[in-house]
């Protein structure tokens, strides 16, 4: 069995600290319940999934709008002020990529996420140009945990799948990796990555 020397990021969830309520917390006034009535019922995850799987956001608003005419500034706001829903990078994990980068390991990226705001996150933070390169969801129309979303970065950037390891919030992300010989790690903090990557011997 290689070696496992190739590390494969998510981003949301493991290296940005992303959350719409992040934003919508200023939005609603702090008045809980009613964003999360909204982000249950309006802008909801699976809505948000549609985009990340390369519909449009005009598109995708417009639905929601017509429906929803009194949220509109709300449902435009998802998109108009994705940054907002950005708190910052997750310092620990950052810590970990860097290290990983000076170490010359090599870094790619797998990433469920909007070809529209992706690039409004590149430009923001600098480390995402840290990786060799990655697949953004939305440029492609498949999401994790499509095993057809694996085998695109595999093939695009020849990875080995038997000498990487792929880190992901979502444990269904994670686990779809290992069906493909990837060395799957279900993110939990910066903490236990750590440790999981020093006992393969990365860090």
């Amino acid at each position: 069995m290689p070696q496992r020397d190739i590390v494969i990021f998510d981003l949301g969830g493991v290296l940005l600290d992303w959350d719409p309520r992040h934003l919508y917390r200023r939005l609603f006034a702090g008045d809980e319940a009613a964003m999360e009535l909204f982000l249950a019922t309006v802008c909801t995850g699976e809505w948000n999934r549609a985009q990340d799987a390369g519909r449009l956001v005009a598109e995708g608003c417009a639905l929601l709008k017509a429906h929803h005419p009194d949220k509109a500034d709300l449902i435009d706001a998802y998109y108009a002020r994705h940054l907002d829903m950005i708190a910052g990078p997750i310092a620990g994990s950052v810590a970990i990529l860097e290290e990983l980068r000076e170490r010359g390991t090599p870094l790619y990226f797998l990433s469920n996420y909007s070809a529209e705001t992706y690039p409004l996150a590149l430009a923001r933070f600098d480390f995402l140009g840290w990786f060799i390169g990655g697949i953004v969801s939305g440029e492609h129309g498949v999401l994790k945990p499509d095993p057809a979303i694996y085998r695109l970065l595999l093939d695009r950037f020849a990875i080995d799948p038997h000498r990487a390891v792929f880190i992901d919030d979502v444990a269904a992300n994670a686990a779809a990796a290992r069906h493909l010989g990837i060395h799957g790690i279900h993110f939990t903090g910066a903490d236990a990555l750590r440790a999981d990557l020093m006992a393969l011997g990365l860090l």
